[in-house]
């Protein structure tokens, strides 16, 4: 029998002893709901996430005090740093939560855009409309702002959403959901709208992944075990990023100053993101000049640097770098250093060690940089800017429903347009085939 648990999932985790009838009524639901999704209104959705804003706003202790029993809880069972950090909630993360629904609430609706219409022979007009991929599955850990962030973007593109977060953040996830289930009941829309899976069974998730006559679409947000469980396992199409080795190189010609502040920030700002460097790339011509004023600048930040033997003879305190550190994705306070000889080089190095994530040059040459940018094939490629700003937030999406470095059908942050297809609409005044 199954315990009897809300569909918003705002009591926590339950006790459920029949997952496969749990998760069949929520892709039943989500299925239904995505059906009157599709025609609602944009100002129907934008009164949701503007609703979803002032009860956050009203459960701000609530939603404090939820997330710090989850981090008391991830403490005594060993988190590591990177993860506690992702994990944890303040004022000011909720205050970026509050501006991403308003910023959502403020984006152009895709939905129901036709472009491309043009005329054929035959006297009909073709062109494409944007229309909303259906029901998304996202499975997350750690992160309790995904929650909201995921409900944001999926209600707003016309898309029903089942959630699934991490054990370490349930406390706060439920909190969060009581949330929205309260926006989209003052805006008079089905619960079936967004569902926040109320178990941490893992059964929940290979249920989640092989429902195709619910689910159109999965993205999963995590560690790499995690993504690649669901790439290997899942029976709908899967929207992902493996790994974040982000990098930046130094050009010769990059103004110092600014080397040095990107390159501090790439890789300090936070250590636990996927768009956080770690691998650092400096042209040899500069190295002498930069890497020991970069090294103090670490070695301020508590930053351990693993170099190449070029990058050791001048910063005599790195370790030596293995081959594995060329691959690592240290989300730590640990970065690689290699000097390279120009853009050859630094462009050879990200192609075979990069994860087509996010990489940067900072240089002072149009050139050169308009060559990193048609050769680098990552999600996002910068010129002069650190790796952090590879975020839906900083690229004005409101918010993202994660990276993807995937080909098809989305790149790079995923926001609004991401989240929906497109489809052929045809105009005709009688026209029949001859």
């Amino acid at each position: 029998m199954t315990a009897q648990v809300p569909s918003d999932g705002a009591t926590g985790a339950a006790a459920i002893h029949d997952i496969d009838a749990y998760m069949t009524r929520l892709g039943q639901a989500a299925r239904e709901a995505a059906t009157t999704l599709r025609r609602t209104p944009t100002g129907a959705k934008n009164a949701a996430l503007l609703a979803m804003a002032e009860a956050l706003e009203a459960a701000r202790g609530e939603v404090l005090a939820a997330n710090a029993r989850d981090l008391e809880r991830g403490r005594a069972g060993g988190l590591d740093a990177a993860l506690l950090d992702r994990l944890a909630l303040d004022d000011a993360r909720i205050d970026a939560m509050l501006e991403g629904l308003s910023q959502v609430a403020a984006l152009p609706d895709p939905v129901g855009e036709i472009d491309g219409l043009r005329a054929r022979p035959s006297g009909i007009q073709v062109g494409q409309m944007r229309v909303p991929l259906g029901v998304i599955g996202i499975i997350y850990e750690s992160r309790p702002n995904v929650t909201l962030e995921a409900a944001s973007l999926c209600l707003k593109s016309g898309n029903a959403a089942i959630l699934r977060g991490g054990s370490e953040a349930r406390d706060s996830n439920a909190a969060i959901a009581a949330c929205i289930a309260r926006g989209l009941a003052a805006a008079g829309l089905p619960a079936g709208s967004v569902q926040v899976v109320a178990t941490t069974d893992r059964a929940a998730v290979g249920r989640l992944i092989a429902m195709p006559e619910f689910v159109d679409v999965i993205i999963p947000r995590g560690g790499k075990s995690l993504i690649e469980r669901i790439t290997r396992e899942a029976r709908v199409p899967v929207i992902k990023h493996l790994d974040g080795v982000c990098h930046v190189y130094l050009d010769a010609t990059a103004d110092p100053e600014k080397a040095l502040a990107i390159a501090v920030n790439a890789k300090t700002h936070r250590y636990g993101t996927c768009n956080t460097m770690e691998t650092l790339l400096v042209d040899a011509p500069l190295a002498a000049s930069l890497l020991p004023r970069l090294a103090a600048a670490y070695a301020d930040k508590g930053v351990e640097l693993r170099g190449c033997e070029r990058t050791r003879a001048l910063v005599p305190e790195a370790l030596a770098a293995e081959e594995a550190d060329w691959h690592a994705e240290y989300l730590a306070p640990v970065l690689a250093i290699r000097v390279v000889d120009g853009i050859e080089a630094a462009m050879a190095h990200i192609e075979r060690y990069g994860s087509q994530h996010t990489d940067a040059i900072v240089t002072e040459s149009w050139s050169l940089a308009r060559r990193f940018l048609a050769e680098v094939d990552s999600s996002s490629v910068m010129v002069n800017a650190s790796t952090r700003f590879a975020d839906g937030f900083e690229y004005g999406l409101g918010a993202e429903i994660g990276i993807s470095t995937d080909k098809l059908h989305a790149r790079g942050p995923v926001g609004l347009e991401g989240l929906t297809t497109r489809k052929y609409v045809v105009f005709g005044d009688g026209q029949v085939r001859r």
